[in-house]
């Protein structure tokens, strides 16, 4: 099987030569093989060319946000824990994310998160995306595992909270370790799934993360779910 390696290079030799004529031969014959390779090469390549800075972007990006917001989805916010300084010094009595002579430290990282999906079932992976920028995916990288927290019709508030860039998040959450990786597992949940992170790519402005499934559940309540629509929070109503 061809390893990532083997894919880039032959990604590469296909660019460098997708503009070659289809069907001409110079000096001999081919082979039926060598022709079918031919044929595979000379197809039109994909556009993979960035937008350089004094060119116009394709896609204006307030419509960009306002065609793609029309794709409801449902509401999670990614968790991962505290490194070890943090959760000895919790452990003692201090403040969460303060030592107890009153140092800083690191807490628990998480974010709120729309872009979140079930990837594959065999092996069990789930993806989420995040922005290159974004001040929580230093801690979730860190840790090496996240919690995806599905959230209820009644988090909204919860919603808002994690989507609050720098700020203490965690202040007044209730939560419990996840199973495995011991990441927040946020209190009230209609879901939750504990991963470890299997693989990261790079998508533009953002990183795709992929997670390798170690547990989930269903939360204990019957709320229905949080839906984000159109930049709003709403519910869920079942068709008739």
């Amino acid at each position: 099987m061809m390893g990532h390696a083997g894919m880039a290079a032959a990604a590469v030799r296909y660019l460098r030569t997708a503009g070659s004529p289809s069907g001409q031969t110079t000096g001999r014959a081919l082979p039926p093989e060598e022709r079918r390779e031919e044929r595979t090469e000379a197809l039109p390549p994909p556009d993979l060319r960035a937008v350089r800075a004094d060119e116009r972007a394709p896609v204006d990006p307030a419509v960009f946000r306002r065609v793609l917001g029309g794709f409801a989805s449902g509401v999670t916010v990614v968790t991962a824990p505290a490194p070890p300084p943090a959760r000895e010094g919790a452990s003692n009595g201090a403040p969460e994310g303060v030592s107890e002579t009153g140092e800083s430290l690191p807490g628990p990282a998480g974010f709120a998160c729309q872009s979140f999906a079930s990837l594959s079932l065999d092996p069990p992976l789930v993806s989420f995306m995040v922005a290159r920028t974004s001040k929580s995916w230093p801690g979730i990288a860190r840790a090496g595992v996240f919690c995806v927290n599905v959230l209820s019709e009644a988090q909204g508030e919860l919603c808002r909270a994690f989507a609050v860039s720098g700020a203490n998040k965690f202040a007044g959450v209730s939560y419990s370790p996840a199973p495995v990786t011991g990441s927040p597992l946020l209190e009230g949940v209609t879901a939750w799934i504990d991963c470890e992170i299997h693989a990261v790519h790079t998508g533009g402005d953002h990183l795709i993360v992929v997670g390798r499934v170690r547990a989930l559940d269903e939360g204990c309540g019957d709320e229905a779910p949080l839906v984000f629509h159109q930049g709003r929070l709403g519910t869920f109503t079942p068709a008739e």
